[in-house]
């Protein structure tokens, strides 16, 4: 049974300093309607400009998830952004009269509280789900850091950390349902850092909100009682500052034994919903973090992007290692014959760069004159088939690509390395350099095997058919 899109009864706030800022903010969240989707609003500049909570809008990992567009920042969303997740809420807006979110207790807890009070009303069109057929792999090797990702008939997360520190150790936590565990078992836990990483931090600029009501700070170190006091002075804190039995900063007690790791899982769980849909997966994590949170966010939505190409050109995917057929390009393409020059694409990254075959036949009508007793592939029709591959890269960056056409503007740096034959198969690697108000330049180069046989460098442009 499909689960209807989300959102909350009626607007409702919420007041706090920032952990990174120190900004005094007030969050607000307004209901919002169907496939709206989520939507951050920084009513304190002209305007009110808006940014939609989407992994293209993420500007700066430094110790947060910091979204931005143009001049406009909001800084350290990933609580927010996993209330809503953990909550299954679709359509959101959420006004902000500064540049961060209230940090609270540190924890994802005061967001949940305040849109639960706030209730929550189902409307009137399914969840539009990213569901994993395929496992995805990212990886850091020198970090210690892996993600995998694998299918599952909804979101799963089991995150290990591992920081060889006697008060953390090694922990492990495993979410199985958001309905069932989420409120309970995992948005409480509070943010976390170590000591020695404290005044690196302030040093940066950040954490001017911190302090030991919204953050656990696990000592690494023996530090001194003069070290203590200086750290006092450094956040003109009024209590003692010691180094507890337990390991953590003043003995502050954990809510949970394995508090860090499970928000560790907030924090992938916020992030994982920038994807703007919810996602139907098992998520495996070891040691990561927001930056590997965010690279492994892109490489889903890349497989994302090509699972929407290929479902609304090539219907049900038929087995092999590719993307589209030959029907599937002629639905793109307004090319026939003789002039369709590709047979296959082999794997397309949106807004990147494409993949694509031609397998070159004696058939072909212009060997009967190029040159006869000996048939080489004229080299315009090599750069014309290259241009086809680049074509269908191109529509894919524009929105309603069916009434669309691409113009080849220009064709530079051309060099032929070796002739192509009858029974060879040309390759085509294309590479977006450049793309602006409808315009693109791209590098291009065609292979026979492992030999580069042509290069290119082209400029198109988009028209309206």
């Amino acid at each position: 049974m499909e689960k209807p899109q989300r959102t909350i009864k009626s607007k409702i706030s919420y007041s706090g300093i920032g952990l990174h800022t120190g900004n005094k903010t007030t969050i607000t969240f307004k209901p919002a309607p169907v496939n709206h989707g989520i939507t951050f609003v920084r009513t304190d500049l002209p305007n009110s400009p808006e940014v939609p909570a989407t992994i293209d809008n993420v500007v700066d990992l430094n110790r947060g998830t910091t979204l931005g567009l143009g001049n406009v920042k909001i800084y350290t969303v990933e609580h927010v952004l996993s209330a809503l997740a953990g909550l299954q809420l679709d359509n959101l807006i959420i006004e902000l009269d500064n540049n961060e979110p209230p940090v609270g207790d540190g924890s994802v807890m005061p967001f949940v509280k305040v849109l639960m009070k706030a209730g929550v009303e189902e409307q009137d069109a399914p969840r539009n789900y990213l569901e994993i057929d395929t496992p995805l792999f990212y990886s850091e090797p020198d970090k210690g850091i892996d993600l995998i990702v694998l299918p599952s008939d909804d979101l799963r997360i089991t995150f290990m950390v591992d920081y060889r520190n006697p008060a953390l150790g090694t922990q492990y936590t495993s979410l199985v349902s958001l309905e069932k565990e989420f409120v309970n078992e995992f948005a409480a836990a509070r943010t976390f850092c170590f000591l020695h990483e404290v005044e690196m931090l302030k040093e940066q600029g950040l954490i001017k909100g911190g302090s030991l009501e919204n953050a656990i700070v696990i000592c690494d170190n023996n530090m001194k009682a003069e070290e203590l006091l200086r750290l006092k002075k450094l956040f003109n804190l009024k209590e003692e500052v010691f180094v507890g039995k337990t390991g953590i900063l003043n003995d502050i007690p954990l809510r949970f034994p394995n508090e860090p790791v499970r928000h560790k899982a907030l924090d992938l769980i916020g992030d994982l919903y920038l994807l703007g849909v919810p996602l139907k997966a098992h998520v495996l994590a070891a040691r990561s973090g927001h930056a590997a949170n965010v690279a492994l966010v892109k490489k889903i939505k890349q497989e994302y992007e090509k699972k929407k190409i290929t479902t609304r050109y090539q219907g049900e995917k038929k087995s092999g290692d590719y993307l589209l057929d030959i029907d599937a390009i002629m639905k793109i393409m307004p090319h026939r014959y003789p002039f369709l020059l590709i047979d296959r694409i082999l794997d397309l990254e949106p807004n990147k760069k494409v993949s694509a075959l031609k397998n070159v036949s004696i058939n072909e009508p212009y060997f009967a004159g190029h040159f006869p007793g000996h048939p080489i592939m004229p080299g315009v029709l090599i750069v014309e088939a290259m241009a086809q591959a680049g074509g269908i890269l191109l529509l894919n960056t524009v929105p309603d690509p069916d009434n669309k056409l691409v113009y080849f503007m220009g064709i530079d740096g051309v060099r032929f390395r070796k002739p192509v034959k009858p029974g060879d198969q040309l390759r085509f690697e294309l590479e977006m350099v450049q793309f602006r108000r409808g315009t693109c330049k791209m590098k291009g180069q065609a292979f026979v095997g492992t030999d580069l046989v042509t290069e290119a460098e082209l400029m198109a442009t988009i028209v309206d058919k």
